[in-house]
């Protein structure tokens, strides 16, 4: 979805930061009697993050990998949310070894190997193993929103949204209007037509029984690692307080699209109904597929109001990079796919 911004632009490649930060990192290796064995690598940096590779030794015995990531104020929630989550899930979360709250840097073991990566053809199965048990994590979280307040992550409440969005339709600039890629003067007329239907859509899934809670907002099978026996969801740079079905958005689009199944088809329902299954206590099977089927479409606008926040913070030259996500999720939503529906019929 998104390149490494040219280095130029990033602060992760200023010599005095990345001092400080390999400063930092040895520092709290020293401190677990750890050792760095190798150069720290930086193999990935973004606008809004940088992560680093550091091969590491304890002796006697090896230890492997460490990473070490870096986001930006916005971001920074993320070394308070993880330490929170691996406390109370670490069979599926990611092992901190040092967090820094302030700066927003983490320092944690290899998670694994990424779904993506395993290449056992046993997808769907994976899929239905970590789904529910992420499921489980946000049921756990619901009565914890306040702390999730407190400790800084971004809030897309479905009471939020409407006003979101008929702010997003007046700016042009994010929508691309007259670009190929972006939204084209009839498809904002059937936007504004929309909004009314859009604001009772989130009232009425509000009012469906299920809490909203900590939602990923970018589950996919490069966020998703086996560690042995056990799934671990990674990267949790982009989560918000939504409604959790909203994470069905990302996940179901991008496994159908990277598998090429059918949206609409066997495995996404398969895996839709695994995900739904922990929330059985918050209604009958069909009150929850009814729930969904809204959280299908607010979902897929909050995704691009999700897109709207991180692009109003990034300078306009970084901003090009990005910028066709947002007006991608309004064409999804107008297209109104069923799940899974990756292609607007532009592509």
């Amino acid at each position: 979805m998104s390149t490494p911004t040219q280095p130029s632009a990033l602060p992760w490649h200023d010599p005095a930061w990345r001092a400080e930060a390999v400063a930092w990192i040895d520092g709290e290796l020293a401190r677990l009697r750890i050792r760095r064995s190798g150069e720290v690598e930086q193999p990935h940096a973004f606008w809004w993050s940088t992560v680093m590779r550091v091969p590491t030794a304890r002796v006697p015995t090896a230890e492997g990998v460490v990473w070490f990531k870096a986001s930006r104020p916005e971001g920074a929630f993320e070394a308070r949310l993880t330490p929170l989550l691996g406390s109370l899930w670490p069979d599926r979360t990611v092992e901190l070894l040092a967090a820094d709250a302030e700066r927003g840097w983490t320092l944690a073991r290899d998670a694994g190997t990424r779904l993506r990566e395993v290449g056992d053809g046993r997808v769907v199965e994976h899929w239905e193993e970590l789904l529910p048990r992420y499921a489980e994590m946000q049921i756990g979280m619901a009565g914890r929103v306040d702390e999730l307040d407190r400790i800084g992550v971004p809030s897309l409440r479905l009471a939020q949204l409407p006003e979101e969005l008929g702010e997003l339709l007046d700016e042009p600039e994010l929508l691309l209007e007259g670009e190929q890629v972006g939204v084209d003067a009839a498809q904002l007329a059937r936007l504004h037509g929309e909004l009314a239907a859009f604001a009772d859509a989130c009232t009425r899934l509000a009012a469906s029984g299920v809490p909203e809670t900590i939602q990923h907002d970018d589950l996919h099978d490069g966020n998703a690692f086996l560690r042995g026996e056990d799934h671990v969801v990674f990267d949790w740079g982009d989560a918000c307080i939504a409604h959790p079905f909203h994470s069905l958005v990302v996940v179901l689009r991008s496994l159908a699209y990277r598998n090429t199944w059918r949206p609409g088809g066997g495995e996404v329902t398969r895996l839709r109904d695994a995900y739904l299954e922990p929330w059985g206590d918050n209604g009958s099977h069909e009150e929850l597929v009814a729930a969904a089927e809204l959280a299908r479409r607010t979902g897929t606008i909050q995704r691009s109001l999700a897109w709207r926040r991180v692009l109003k913070a990034m300078p306009p030259a970084i901003r090009a990079e990005d910028v066709d996500s947002v007006p991608y999720g309004l064409r999804l939503y107008l297209f109104d796919g069923p799940w899974g529906t990756w292609d607007d019929g532009s592509f």
